[in-house]
């Protein structure tokens, strides 16, 4: 038999064309994925049919020239576009002797590559072990399986279940360990809500340039990279807006068409970033030719972690690709509702910030106080925030400040000064 744990470097891919499934997946989304993964694409074998075989997938006629072609091509791994049952996988591997994934668990490998932090390694293997746990199969052969009968079942019946028996025991241990995780996760959260700050979320169809444009805002070094799932783990990076103030910028996973259950299952407490930011930023890949389905397929996960209802600002980033102008396009309320840049360049990069100054200035007030000089620390203070838009001093050295901030944040220094700095308001517009 084949060696079910060798590290396959060599890949036959295999995608089949369904002719009732108009949205079929992209093969060369599969390529990428694959290169995303470090494996070698030997070559793709394509099908067409009406119906799925119920044993090899893609029929016997073409199970036999994959076989084939992975004998003279000496590969060690198929991969298939599509999602396999535990018998059809079982079926292809005894019959082209060699390791059989589908596109599910090409995702999962992928995301325990990128996997950095202790939460995300744990929400990794979490996923991992729960779709391995519906397809716990062997390459043996039928005298260990069970026979039948008390008395009658052979050593694979006893490794299955022991084995069976140790996934859900590590499946316990990993949910206690990610629910104590997610209660610390919780805490930051609850903090921030707390202290009143605005939180952007980035969200997007993998590869669009969350990261990229992450880095271009924050002046962050996250690691960014023309590959799927370049980034795994959640970033937070609290930064200033000029006229605005402080708010936090949270970098999230990308999503991909059929993304795995138990992957959104296993990330909703790092996807609950999206859920309750106050703004998102779906960041949007404008050259690529499937926008439209890519949009798409991002809203579906949004619904799915119930952050569908977000307020939601499109970023379409790349436009060096294509040769788009930076631009704001607005609603008929004027309200900023798609922004074109490119994060690569920085071209619109501004005019990011002045969208998001928008969309976050539906509380956002101005104002005017009169400081004595005895209470610098607060001028100081709000300075440090970037809300100062004009100041000058009178002739008894008062400072008269022109403030423009988010009413949380006024809300904030009332409460630090004990309502002090109410007394030294001179009028809000």
């Amino acid at each position: 038999m084949f060696e079910h744990t060798k590290v396959a470097e060599q890949a036959i891919l295999v995608h089949l064309y369904l002719s009732q499934d108009s949205a079929s997946e992209d093969l060369n989304e599969l390529v990428m994925l694959v290169a995303s993964a470090g494996v070698q694409n030997k070559a793709v074998i394509t099908a067409s049919r009406n119906s799925i075989d119920a044993k090899f997938f893609l029929g016997s006629g073409k199970a036999a020239e994959l076989a084939q072609a992975v004998a003279e091509l000496q590969a060690d791994l198929i991969i298939f576009n599509h999602a396999l049952s535990p018998a059809q996988t079982r079926n292809l591997e005894r019959l082209c002797q060699c390791r059989v994934i589908d596109r599910t668990s090409l995702i999962l490998d992928i995301f325990a590559q990128r996997a950095r932090s202790y939460e995300g390694k744990l929400q990794v293997e979490l996923a991992q072990l729960k779709h391995l746990a519906s397809r716990l199969v062997r390459g043996w052969d039928n005298i260990e399986r069970q026979k039948g009968g008390i008395g009658l079942r052979g050593p694979g019946e006893t490794r299955l279940e022991t084995d069976r028996r140790l996934l859900r025991e590590r499946i316990t241990v990993l949910k206690l360990r990610l629910s104590k995780v997610s209660q610390q996760r919780e805490q930051g959260r609850k903090a921030r809500q707390q202290a009143e700050v605005p939180v952007v979320s980035l969200v997007g169809y993998t590869n669009a340039g969350k990261s990229t444009l992450f880095n271009r805002l924050t002046q962050a070094d996250v690691y960014a990279a023309d590959q799927l799932f370049a980034t795994l783990d959640p970033t937070l990076r609290q930064i200033q807006l000029a006229e605005f103030g402080d708010l936090v910028l949270a970098d999230t996973v990308g999503f991909i068409r059929h993304l795995p259950h138990d992957l959104v299952a296993a990330f909703k407490s790092t996807l609950q970033e999206s859920r309750d930011a106050d703004l998102q930023l779906h960041v949007i890949d404008c050259a690529d030719e499937r926008l439209d389905d890519n949009i798409r397929q991002v809203q579906l996960v949004l619904e799915e972690i119930d952050a569908a209802e977000v307020p939601q600002l499109k970023v379409f980033n790349k436009i060096d690709q294509n040769q788009q102008p930076a631009r704001i396009e607005y609603n008929e309320q004027l309200q900023p509702v798609a922004v074109w840049l490119s994060a690569r360049t920085g071209e619109g990069m501004e005019l990011l910030r002045q969208a998001i100054r928008q969309r976050l200035s539906v509380d956002f007030i101005r104002l005017t106080l009169i400081l004595p000089p005895e209470l610098s620390v607060w001028r100081s203070r709000l300075h440090q925030l970037c809300a100062v838009q004009q100041e000058q001093f009178t002739e008894q050295g008062e400072a008269v400040l022109k403030l423009a901030l988010h009413r949380t944040e006024w809300a904030r220094l009332l409460k630090q000064s004990d309502g002090l700095l109410q007394n030294y308001l001179q009028a809000a517009v």
